[in-house]
């Protein structure tokens, strides 16, 4: 067993069975380069780990009978965590900016807007075009729809159309991603 592992050796974080922790009679073992012990007592397996210094881990509890393995069990998990860092570190963060219009906006308001929605696009940020219904357009919602409307081929030529203008509770949205370089 690990020096870390000894003892009662259930993690915080994780719910793994190991070693004193395993509490059935039988267990088929595998060892970690894949060589079968069969199906031996706890107190085998045991002894099999310690004699090899490492850890007895349950695999697989609802197996008849449950499956163990002998391993390294920090080093497992050590190695866990470093798959988990370099995925995380892989992934591609994608910002959103938000352009919100109303209804009534004026053309210069719109171009000025316009502007900055190619900006962020051309910087490769994903943008969420809004128009918020207030009071008594909420029963007009298409206004909404034709301001977006208007502005899309404006940005035809900077990005990709996500979502079309679609309602969103007091909103109507369209989404426009960056166009592939």
């Amino acid at each position: 067993m690990s020096k870390q592992n000894s003892g009662s050796s259930r993690g915080k974080k994780d719910d793994v069975l190991m070693n004193e922790d395993i509490r059935a009679a039988e267990l088929r073992v595998v060892s970690e380069d894949g060589e079968q012990f069969g199906i031996i007592t706890r107190a085998e397996a045991l002894a099999i780990a310690e004699e090899k210094g490492l850890d007895l881990v349950l695999i697989s509890p609802d197996a008849k009978p449950p499956v163990a393995k002998v391993m390294d069990y920090s080093k497992h998990r050590y190695e866990i965590e470093k798959k988990k860092k370099e995925a995380k570190k892989n992934q591609k963060k994608v910002d959103i900016k938000e352009i919100k219009f109303s209804c009534k906006i004026a053309e210069n308001d719109v171009a000025y807007k316009v502007k900055h929605a190619r900006e962020f696009l051309e910087k490769g940020k994903h943008v969420k075009l809004r128009v918020f219904l207030r009071g008594r357009e909420m029963s007009n919602p298409e206004l909404g729809v034709e301001v977006l409307q208007k502005v899309w081929p404006m940005l035809e030529d900077a990005g990709h159309l996500e979502k079309d203008a679609h309602q969103e509770g007091r909103y109507i949205t369209m989404y426009i991603t960056p166009l592939k370089k």
